[in-house]
This record gives structure tokens, sequence and C-alpha cells, in this order.
């Protein structure tokens, strides 16, 4: 017996010599950023880690001259490249906005620009702790033969852009990948999901070779009569595509942030859910398939109000209780509009007014990034209606 025990434990440390000898140590896997040294890989992840600070969000600010310009015409302000600078002077300089905001998203234009004081817009973001972004994405093509699906384009000069964009004081980019969910029509297509994702993914190798921490943003558009059901099986095909491809693809996934839609059903969807039910499926979502390496997600507002994307940031904040992100904010119309609205009318941007309500809606959004917004009973329900019920109906028969 005794010989036998000696025989075992020999055996049992011949095992482990090998298995220490043939087996790396934890800190030295190398899957995803084989390319980045690990100075590089600290700087990334230092960024991402910076976006996800809890109860803190992104103020998105990318709209190009003529997205921004629509806005300005809609209310009667004037669009002109001084109008853009001192609006956008106004959402980076308002009063203690730092405490609700982690980063901001810029367009190339506002990039270059500087504020009254002479400093550039990095700048004066950088110094309040806010980390300064880009949008470097270029115009969307419509897939032939796909029924209306879209790829974005800008890849093939991306990396000459990503160089000049950090050295002007960005730190990560945004690269928005919109799909649109149209049940009778088979949209998205295999075809669509799968050239978006491996565009994002491609598109965040090459920010990260830069120095620039990506944000990849698959934004399935709340248009439709889809459920809320049918928006699960579309966001876990098109997420589960997106990570796959990142990790093929070698991204450093602690070193990026996810900024997707909400999961809801389309605004024609005929059946009502309430916010709720919204949160859970957003949380069934991300456990399926994201990855514990990054740090968080930034949900975009897609066309949601203020009042409808808080209830639901909140509940779905309170819903989470096994997932280690952080659950924040993205927002540009949420946030914008109601500023704009104070301008309808007066002919000129009405910046101090406009500041002091941004500052309200910041707080707002950073209760609901915590989950502790308390929203008005309605809310972040889904209400469906008698109408869309009959219009699904055709659509089924069509």
């Amino acid at each position: 017996l005794t010989e036998h025990r000696l025989f075992l434990t020999m055996k049992i440390s011949t095992i482990l010599t090998i298995a220490s000898v043939a087996m790396p140590s934890t800190a030295a896997f190398t899957v995803g950023g084989t390319f980045l040294s690990a100075a590089e890989k600290a700087a990334l992840e230092e960024t991402a880690a910076a976006v996800a600070t809890s109860g803190k969000g992104i103020t998105a600010c990318d709209e190009g001259p003529a997205t921004i310009g629509g806005r300005f015409e809609a209310v009667g302000v004037a669009n002109s490249e001084e109008t853009r600078r001192l609006y956008r002077q106004m959402l980076f300089e308002a009063p203690e906005c730092e405490k609700y905001l982690s980063a901001a998203i810029l367009d190339p234009e506002t990039l270059y620009q500087r504020s009254d004081s002479g400093k550039l817009f990095p700048e004066v973001l950088s110094e309040k702790g806010i980390v300064p972004g880009i949008k470097p994405h270029l115009k969307i093509y419509t897939l032939p033969g796909t029924n209306g699906d879209t790829v974005m384009q800008g890849l093939d000069s991306l990396a000459v852009r990503c160089k000049e964009y950090y050295q002007a004081g960005a730190r990560f980019a945004k690269w928005r990948s919109p799909l649109v969910i149209k049940m009778e029509k088979g949209c998205p297509t295999d075809l669509a999901i799968k050239a978006n994702m491996q565009d994002l993914a491609r598109y965040a190798l090459i920010c990260q070779s830069e120095g620039l921490m990506p944000i990849v943003e698959p934004d399935i558009s709340l248009s439709g009569s889809h459920t809320l059901e049918e928006a699960i099986d579309v966001n876990i095909r098109v997420q589960s595509e997106l990570f796959k491809a990142m990790i093929d693809h070698g991204v450093y996934m602690a070193g990026s942030t996810l900024k997707p839609n909400i999961v809801n059903p389309g605004k024609d969807c005929p059946i009502s859910y309430t916010v709720e039910e919204i949160a859970a499926a957003n949380i069934f979502v991300f456990e399926q398939s994201f990855p514990v390496a990054m740090k968080g997600c930034n949900y975009l507002s897609g066309g949601q109000t203020l009042e409808q994307g808080a209830a639901r940031l909140s509940a779905i904040n309170k819903a989470n209780t096994k997932g280690p992100w952080n659950l924040s904010f993205s927002w540009s119309q949420a946030l914008q509009l109601p500023l704009l609205q104070l301008c309808e009318g007066k002919g000129e941007l009405q910046l101090e007014e406009m500041s002091k309500l941004y500052v309200e809606e910041l707080k707002i959004a950073s209760a609901a990034a915590k989950g502790e917004y308390e929203w008005a009973e309605g809310d972040g329900d889904h209400a469906g209606s008698e109408e869309a019920a009959k219009k699904r109906k055709l659509e089924a028969v069509a």
C-alpha cells in the first residue's frame, strides 16, 4: 500500500511538472491584442475604464454639419460653423456637466474647433475629466439585393484618419452600423449582419493599432412592427456575431466598449410591454454573449425621449443582478432636442437656458445609469395599438 501511494505521488508530481511546462501562466494568455504592447493595452483599458465610470455617461455630439443644421433650421436657428461651435461649447462647458459625463463623441469638425478661451475642444474636455472621442465613419451604402439592408463606409482610409484624430487629442472612436428589423422582408439578412459585424471588428482592430479605444455600435432601429421576442432574437444574433468577429480579428476586448440600442419592440408593434419586461429582455440578451472582459455598454437613445430612455435604462440597471458591466448612456437626441425647443421662435441659440436644462437632463441620465431614477407610471412602457395590430396583419398577408 505504501509503495502504491508513493507511485501515485510520483506520477501526479510528473503530470504537474509537464503541465507547468506545457501550459503558460494565466498572465501570459494572449487571446486578442497580440499586436499591442503591454503599455498600449493598459492605455486602451484605462480609457475603457474611464468611459465606464459608474453614474456617468457619454454626450454624443457627433452629428455632421448637415444633420445638426437640420435640427437648427427646424427651430428657426441659422446653420453656420460659428453657431455649431457655440452650441458644442455650451455642451462641453455647462457648469458641473463633468459630474455626469465620462466622455463626449465629437464630429471631425468639432475636434478641431476652439472654445472662446482659445483652447481646442479636446483640451477643454480633458481638463474637465471628460474623455474626448471621435466619429470616424463616413456614409451609409445600401447592399443590393437585401431589401434595403445597409453597411457603413470609411474603412479604407481609417488608419490614416485615426492617427490624425489621436494627434488632435481624441482617445476613443465610435463606429455605427445601422440595421433595421423587417420580419416580412427577412431583414436584417444574414449577409447584412455578417458584413456589418465584420466591419465593426475591422474598425476596432484599426483603432486599437492607432491608440484609440473603439466603441462598437450595432444600431438596430426602433422602426417596424416586430415584437419584443423577435427583437430579442435579432439582437442576440447581431451581438453574438459581433463579439465572435472581434475575437476572430484579434481585438483586445478589455480595451473596447459596446454602444447598443435598447432592445425594444418596434414602434408599430401591436403588443404592449411594461418597462420591466423590456428591461428583462435587455439583460437576457447580454447574458447570452456579452463578454465580461468588456467593462460596460453605453446605450444609444435611438429616437426615444429622455423620459423613455431614462425609465428603461434605470429599469435595466435594477434588473441586472448577475452581469459585471457598467450600463449607462450615450445619448444625442434624447438630450439635445429639448434644448433646441427652447430656441423655437427666438431666431438664435438660448445658450444660458439651454445650459441649465442640459445639466438637469444629465442628472436624470446619471440617476438612470445607477438604477436610481424613479420614473412616472407608464414611462418606458410600450403601448400597443389596435391600428398597429391591423397594420401587422396586413403585412403578414402581403
